[in-house]
């Protein structure tokens, strides 16, 4: 009984009250019965063993239950039975993030498994799935930026995308005063209380019309928080080399990333400046921004409810219908 009550709602309980005439009912039904039985005194019963029984008598009594059983359902109609689709307003932990991620050559670079770029889209796309109230969008930058996602929270789409980047896009290079600029512009008009941006690359920037720091001082006036990631492994890692005869070799060269850039990115943005050299510390990286990113923000919530007393109305006519049907047709005269 409690199951199908489950997830519904009334807008007039206090009908509920009238689920005491039920008892008295019974009770005055009793005592009418009670009345309505004679006495008869007989010298012997022998005569009415020929008689073969019936059970006809017992349905005498089913004009009380059909009777209870539809003032029951009425009850319930008269409280408006609502069922619920609704969601209470609250609180709850979000911002608005960009993720800028370098896919120049250099990212395909194995001193990450199976390679920097890989390595940097699926720890991301875990970050992303851990984030479920966050409006976060997408930024790929080489030797030019571009939006590859602009914020959402139907996060589904955004992993899709993210799964789809790859080097060769757009012109090679390591446009990062680019890459932050347009991470920038998708956030400027965000009325989020906390505007992030996440910025990994593995190089320093020698490409694109905007300077990084130009880049972080556009960041600094919009209130966005930069969080600059380096990527690559101390000393050399094997770098992908177009061979002379068309294919591609791997290099062993010197990892050469501009800390002292992103460190000064960081700085005037109010971030905080990370160095990624293999894939677990970047997933760790992931997971301090994670824990220091948390904004409490207001979410507004609707509510919907359709009205369901309808069925409850017509379970208690159709109670009374056939006790009517049963009481002038079948058991007519056996039913009170």
């Amino acid at each position: 009984m409690m199951n199908m009550f489950k997830g519904m709602e009334f807008a007039h309980p206090g009908f509920f009250w009238l689920f005491l005439l039920i008892p008295l009912m019974i009770a005055w039904y009793i005592w009418k019965e009670h009345n309505l039985q004679g006495n008869l005194r007989i010298s012997s019963v022998k005569g009415f063993s020929s008689f073969s029984k019936s059970s006809f008598p017992l349905y005498r009594h089913n004009g009380i239950v059909l009777r209870t059983l539809a003032l029951s359902a009425l009850i319930v109609a008269l409280a408006r039975p609502q069922s619920s689709f609704s969601w209470q307003n609250s609180t709850t932990e979000g911002l608005d993030i960009i993720i800028a991620t370098d896919i120049s050559g250099s990212m395909l670079a194995q001193d990450f498994i199976p390679n920097r770029l890989e390595a940097g889209k699926n720890i991301a796309i875990d970050f992303i799935k851990d984030r479920p109230d966050d409006r976060i969008g997408l930024v790929v930058f080489s030797g030019e930026s571009f939006t590859q996602c602009p914020l959402t929270i139907d996060h589904d789409v955004l992993v899709n995308v993210f799964k789809e980047i790859k080097n060769g896009m757009l012109e090679d290079g390591t446009a990062i005063g680019m890459g932050l600029a347009t991470a920038v512009n998708r956030l400027k008009s965000s009325e989020a209380k906390s505007k992030v941006v996440i910025l990994l690359t593995d190089g320093s920037n020698n490409a694109g019309s905007i300077s990084p720091v130009t880049a972080a001082e556009i960041a600094k006036q919009f209130n966005v928080r930069v969080y600059t990631v380096g990527v690559g492994t101390n000393g050399y890692a094997p770098y992908p080399v177009q061979s002379p005869f068309g294919g591609i070799v791997y290099q062993r060269m010197e990892v050469r990333i501009d800390e002292k850039m992103l460190t000064q990115i960081a700085d005037i943005t109010g971030g905080k400046y990370f160095r990624a050299t293999n894939n677990e510390k970047l997933k760790q990286i992931y997971e301090r921004i994670d824990k220091m990113e948390k904004a409490k923000i207001d979410v507004t919530q609707y509510h919907k409810k359709s009205e369901i007393f309808l069925p409850f109305a017509i379970l208690a006519l159709c109670f009374l219908s056939l006790e009517f049907i049963l009481k002038n047709t079948l058991f007519k005269g056996a039913l009170t």
